[in-house]
């Protein structure tokens, strides 16, 4: 099975959907790849704060291309924009910010998540990686992990799985994916389904789910 995040308004659904779960109030850290995406589907108007690891506390969403400000970008290379608090700080600043738990929710890309909860993200064996990053402080250090990804690889492999095969970022810390295909709570009883997209059936996420999956009784919710 091949992933469907390409199709017209599949990614901005998951997008939306993941952005949806963040409350008023919330520090969320964004990381790179899909997740920083997430910015532009939240209400500007939401009180919430959005911090990135190279010192940026309170960034606001992606500027349109043209009008960069060329000295303020995010940990991904993003051009960002200000909004009224946003603030700067070093390294050591931002990450005593990440590991003291201020985080209230870290959203991370993911090569494969396994059924326990645990993240591998930084590294494929055989291709050259720059190190693992924030990610391994933002996944063990964050009150709340949250994993946007597709539900299944190039190739068509499945990236949720009973255990993972590729180099850990995090052990058990995975709350919540948030794919192409579905949305997926990870629990004490293992991996439960809690919405479908669109003009997806249980079977196809099952079939593209490498783990065992429970799902509700009664109709399952879209998204």
């Amino acid at each position: 099975m091949s992933s469907s995040a390409n199709a017209p308004g599949t990614k901005a659904r998951m997008l939306a959907r993941a952005a949806a779960d963040i409350a008023p109030g919330m520090t969320v850290n964004l990381g790179i790849g899909l997740p920083t995406q997430v910015l532009a589907h939240l209400d500007p108007a939401l009180p919430v704060c959005v911090h990135s690891e190279n010192g940026i506390v309170g960034a606001g969403p992606v500027t349109p291309a043209g009008t960069e400000d060329r000295t303020l970008i995010d940990s991904g290379g993003a051009y960002l924009s200000r909004v009224p608090g946003t603030s700067f700080c070093d390294s050591a600043v931002s990450f005593a910010i990440v590991r003291s738990g201020r985080l209230d929710l870290t959203l991370l890309g993911a090569f494969q998540v396994a059924a326990n909860g645990d993240l591998a993200n930084w590294r494929i064996p055989g291709k050259t990686a720059p190190g693992v990053g924030g990610a391994i402080e933002l996944a063990q250090k964050a009150r709340r992990v949250g994993v946007i990804m597709t539900h299944v690889d190039r190739a068509g492999a499945p990236k949720i799985v009973e255990a993972c095969s590729l180099p850990l970022t995090a052990r058990g810390q995975v709350g919540r994916i948030y794919t192409d295909l579905a949305v997926i709570d990870v629990t004490p009883r293992g991996l439960s389904l809690v919405e479908l997209a669109v003009e997806v059936s249980l079977q196809e996420v099952r079939d593209a789910t490498a783990a065992p999956l429970s799902a509700p009784a009664g109709p399952i919710p879209r998204f």
